[in-house]
């Protein structure tokens, strides 16, 4: 999965995209500037790769991509916040917002957001803060489970990041490489259990972190044969995709080259790498797949939206003004 740099593709993007090694596209705020030019920019991926997984960050509060023409959606902790005063609340709530991110996407032609964040907020790191839904992991798995359903409604498959939990070290994995001092079992009765019960109802995929949990393994999740062979896919028998968090991060930076982070991450279990921001790094990691052909991973498929409608529709219908409403109503919570 790769990027673009603009609000339309060029020559090389085209060329790119119908690369067999090429299964999906992240989009970014850089490339969305009106309801209109997203139509436009997603008929021309389109055109160029029919079957190619489109995906967004739309999370909501600080981390939603596409602003302008699209309901303004809160951050996840105010739904913490709104679950401990009235439980039922919470979840409804939850629900309904999955359900409104993912079809306003999915009406644009968009597949998936990579969303629920499941880390716990411990109250130490700023790059997850307030994304999170809360610092109690039961509280996470109610309010990201309800999410999960309102997305699943909407038609759209849901991942869980960023595995196996980042919320407990303080350093951000885009800037530096975050360790993890905890012993496992701390973090087995903390951070893995909202994963652990969001797939036993079914999560289609997750996202590891690039955080090193040095109690554990000296290689950061993403990497890590133990995080992804052992444990997702053997003892918590996950057999959803594995996308890899960003491979050009600094969290990333200790598996050496863009090749060899490539590689390791593939030989961990990964089904999808994610190189963003960095086209000179997805071209070395582009040729890296076609020297060893890669045959992919069937598993992919499934993330493709399941509905397809026009945002009309999805505008004329009374549940779209409910879920606006009240997401109007949370974004004034402070």
């Amino acid at each position: 999965m790769l990027d673009i740099a603009g609000l339309s593709l060029t020559a090389e993007d085209r060329t790119l995209l119908q690369n067999p090694q090429v299964g999906g596209l992240i989009l970014f705020s850089r490339n969305y500037q009106s309801p209109q030019q997203l139509t436009d920019l997603i008929s021309e991926i389109r055109a160029c790769a029919p079957k190619i997984l489109i995906a967004v960050d739309q999370e909501g509060g600080r981390v939603q991509r596409f602003r302008e023409g699209f309901t303004r959606l809160p951050p996840m902790a105010v739904l913490g916040g709104l679950y401990r005063q009235n439980p039922a609340d919470g979840c409804e709530a939850a629900c309904q917002l999955g359900w409104l991110m993912a079809a306003e996407l999915i009406s644009y032609g968009v597949d998936i957001s990579f969303a629920p964040v499941l880390d716990l907020n411990f109250g130490v790191s700023e790059v997850i803060g307030d994304r999170a839904f809360s610092a109690k992991p039961e509280e996470v798995t109610e309010l990201a489970g309800a999410f999960v359903r309102g997305m699943r409604q909407a038609g759209m498959a849901a991942t869980g990041k960023h595995f196996p939990g980042h919320g407990w070290v303080v350093a951000d994995s885009h800037l530096a490489i975050p360790v993890d001092e905890r012993p496992l079992a701390e973090i087995e009765k903390q951070d893995l259990l909202p994963f652990a019960r969001l797939m036993e109802q079914g999560l289609d995929a997750v996202m590891p972190a690039h955080v090193i949990y040095q109690q554990v393994d000296d290689r950061p999740a993403g990497f890590s044969p133990y995080w992804i062979g052992q444990r997702l896919r053997q003892d918590m028998h996950f057999d959803g995709v594995v996308f890899s968090d960003d491979l050009t991060m600094e969290g990333a930076s200790v598996a050496g080259s863009f090749e060899s982070r490539a590689a390791q991450a593939l030989e961990a279990g990964c089904d999808m790498l994610l190189v963003c921001n960095d086209r000179a790094a997805a071209l070395q990691v582009l040729h890296y797949l076609e020297a060893i052909d890669h045959p992919g991973s069937v598993r992919i498929e499934r993330m493709n939206a399941t509905q397809h409608y026009a945002i009309e529709t999805v505008r004329n219908s009374e549940r779209w003004h409910q879920a606006v409403n009240l997401a109007n109503q949370l974004i004034d919570i402070k």
